[in-house]
Order: C-alpha cells, then sequence, then structure tokens
C-alpha cells in the first residue's frame, strides 16, 4: 500500500513538472573568427548595443514566447557569461547553467551540439516535455518562439526549423535546405562549397522529445559521428523519413561569427529606421540591470546620431556610435562609426573611426587607431575595423 502510494505521488509529480515546451540554449561557443573578442569571454558574452549582452536576445525570446524553463549549455570561457545570467530573474526564467560532465577518463568537455544536449537528457527527462527548443546563444535576432510551435504541431512535424533566405554569396556559411510546396524538407545541406539554395538554417530547431532522445541516442553510439546537429543528427533524421519541416521566419536576424558582422549589427541600430527595434514595448530585449548615474555630456561634448550608455562622461566629439557602458572620452577626442565596450577609457586628441575598442583598454592621449582588420560594407567599400584586446593600455600611433 506505501508502495502504491509513493507511486502515485511520483506520477502526480511528473504531471505537475511536464511542459509543453523546454529551452535547450547552446551557449559554449569559442567564436575564433571574433579574435580579440572572445580570447577570454565566451561568444554569447559579448556586449552589443550599448547596454545588452548577445545571449539577451535569445533569453529574452524566451521569457516573451512564454517558454520559462532554460537549460543554458556552457563551455569556453563561462565565468563572466554564468555571472551575467545568474538564476535567469532578469529575464523572468527558471534557467539552469548546464557545464560539461567530467566522464571517468577526467575530461570535461562537450564533443559537439548533439553531445551537449545528450549530456543532458536527465534535464530534459525531468520536465517531461511534449516538445524542446534547442537554439542558440550568438544570434541578434526577435523571434515568437509560440508561433514556431504552432506551425510544428499544425503540420504534425517531428522537426521543425527556422530559416530566413540569405544572399546567395553567404549561403556556404550556414546548413541549407530544398523544401516541398508543403514546407517539407525534402534536402538538408550543411555548409555546403556550392549550395543548391539559399534558404538557411536559423540554428532553431524544434523537436518532439521522444525522437530527440531516440537519435541522440543513436548518434552517441556512433563512433564516426561528429556528434553535431547540423552534421550528424539533422541529415540522419531526414534519411529515416521523420517528418521535418522549415518555419520561414521574417524578420532581421543576424549570426554574429565575425567581426565585420558584430560591427554591422551594431551599426543596424543607428540608421533612420533600425530593422531591430529595441524600444518596441510588446516585445522587450531584457539583460541585466545597472546602478549607475546618468551619462554626462560635457559643454566641450558633441553627440551625433550616437547611443551613449549608463554611467559615460563625455567630452570629446561622438558620431555614428555606440558607447557602453562606463566609457570615459577625452576633450578634443572624436569617435566616428564605432562600436566602444564598457570601462574603456579614450585620453585627449585621439581619433577612432570604424573600430570596436574591447572592454576595459584605456588609449593614450594623442593616439589614432591603426588597421587591424579589413571587411566590407554593404556597397562593397572598404571599412577599416580595429578590434583590440581586453584590459590593456594602448599606445597607438600619433595622429599624423
Amino acid at each position: 500500500m506505501l508502495s502504491e502510494l509513493m507511486q502515485m505521488k511520483g506520477e502526480a509529480k511528473k504531471m505537475a513538472e511536464s511542459k509543453d515546451c523546454i529551452a535547450m540554449l547552446l551557449a559554449g561557443g569559442e567564436g575564433r573568427r571574433l579574435g580579440n573578442l572572445t580570447r577570454h569571454l565566451a561568444k554569447p558574452a559579448i556586449p552589443f548595443g550599448g547596454r545588452y549582452r548577445i545571449i539577451d536576445f535569445t533569453l529574452s525570446n524566451c521569457s516573451n514566447s512564454g517558454i520559462d524553463t532554460v537549460g543554458v549549455l556552457t563551455q569556453y570561457q563561462p565565468q563572466v557569461l554564468n555571472s551575467h545570467m545568474g538564476n535567469g530573474s532578469s529575464w523572468d526564467l527558471d534557467l539552469t547553467i548546464l557545464p560539461p560532465f567530467t566522464n571517468e577518463e577526467g575530461v570535461n568537455s562537450y564533443k559537439g551540439t548533439a553531445n551537449a544536449v545528450y549530456q543532458n537528457t536527465r534535464f530534459i527527462e525531468k520536465h517531461l516535455p511534449r516538445n524542446v527548443l534547442v537554439t542558440s546563444g550568438d544570434h541578434i535576432y526577435k523571434m515568437d518562439y509560440s508561433r514556431l510551435l504552432n506551425y510544428h504541431e499544425a503540420k504534425g512535424a517531428e522537426v521543425t526549423i527556422a530559416v530566413i533566405q540569405v544572399p546567395w554569396r553567404e549561403a556556404g556559411r550556414f546548413g541549407v535546405m530544398h523544401t516541398a510546396e508543403d514546407g517539407r524538407i525534402v534536402e538538408f545541406q550543411e555548409k555546403p562549397q556550392k549550395p543548391r539554395s539559399n534558404l538557411a538554417s536559423m540554428g532553431v530547431y524544434l523537436f518532439s522529445r521522444e525522437l530527440l532522445e531516440k537519435y541522440l541516442r543513436i548518434d552517441e553510439e556512433n563512433p564516426d559521428s561528429s556528434n553535431d546537429f547540423g552534421k550528424d543528427v539533422i541529415p540522419l533524421m531526414l534519411k529515416e523519413g521523420c517528418r521535418m519541416f522549415a518555419y520561414p521566419f521574417q524578420g532581421y536576424w543576424r549570426d554574429i561569427g565575425t567581426i565585420e558582422s558584430l560591427w554591422h549589427a551594431n551599426m543596424d541600430l543607428l540608421t533612420d529606421e533600425p530593422p531591430l527595434d529595441l524600444n518596441d514595448p510588446s516585445w522587450q530585449i531584457y539583460s541585466v540591470s545597472s546602478n549607475l548615474p546618468p551619462y554626462y555630456l560635457a559643454p566641450t561634448a558633441r553627440a551625433e546620431n550616437s547611443l551613449i550608455s549608463k554611467g559615460c562622461m563625455v567630452f570629446g566629439e561622438i558620431y555614428n556610435s555606440i558607447l557602453s557602458a562606463n566609457v570615459y572620452v577625452g576633450e578634443g577626442t572624436v569617435i566616428k562609426d564605432s562600436v566602444i565596450m564598457p570601462g574603456v577609457k579614450i585620453g585627449k586628441d585621439t581619433y577612432i573611426k570604424r573600430a570596436i575598442i574591447n572592454e576595459n583598454t584605456a588609449i593614450l592621449n594623442d593616439c589614432h587607431t591603426g588597421v587591424c582588420y579589413q571587411v566590407s560594407d554593404t556597397n562593397k567599400n572598404p571599412i577599416e575595423i580595429v578590434c583590440l584586446e581586453k584590459n590593456i593600455a594602448v599606445p597607438l600611433s600619433p595622429l599624423s
């Protein structure tokens, strides 16, 4: 009798904990193409837009979409990221940080995106969701995941992948797919050298839980697998006839994978009609609040078409630029078309143009930024972007 009562309580607890959908957020990316920015920082923790970090967008999407249970899978340089997220209260989420487990050999790492989720199947089973959203923490976009879930269920899908059309010249950077008229995916190519489609995966996957767990086990038992969703799990599901559909996303989306993409995404916020509206009260982007004073513009200061965050002190001139929290700009200094990250101190009579200045960098007096990266804007005009190391003092070349 006692054992039956305990079993009934256990089943009631499972029913109470069950969810329609939970999210597994992949946030362990190293981001090598971002150079100095990710030398000591996980890519999702990179500051963006003056007051945010990149991961704020995915976390806010979950919160605004009604997905309140989120597991964040961290790995590379997670200290700042973990501190920023805390317990998820800034986003009103039940957030759990999920680092890799240590195995018998003492190895403590995820082998790939699929292995990362596989290692945390107990977390998924704890909540018994009907569906599992697997997404990334290093994209800038606003998406209502509840619409994705409704589409998934209306199609009777087992897997749904959010997709967006990208320029053909960029299609080889993504997983691309062909679809039938009803949206069913008939072919999937992961980062092809010669893409046959420009319908790109956004790295947002929705799975039925039981199907996901089945294929994660199959993938883990395959010694030849790289344990990656795009390279291994998705192609196998498609090959074996799973009902897989593409969800067409209409809106702003940027994959922050390069210095160029990060710079452009920040500059997009300064256009006359920003494609990403951060002032939309119906879809707020949440972040950790800071107890900083308002920014200060001295009588010698001038600011045009710029975002200036709390705690800044500006004595120089700012044009078409973004200043994050606690930035100091000396008198006579001119900053144009640049992204200045938190805690940067810039001396007097210094010239900075088309630069990304990393956190807590000190730039001395009478300097100008040299060229570290060559990229192109949408009109193929050369752009010189400087990306400096974190926590250093920089005596750059004298202004000529």
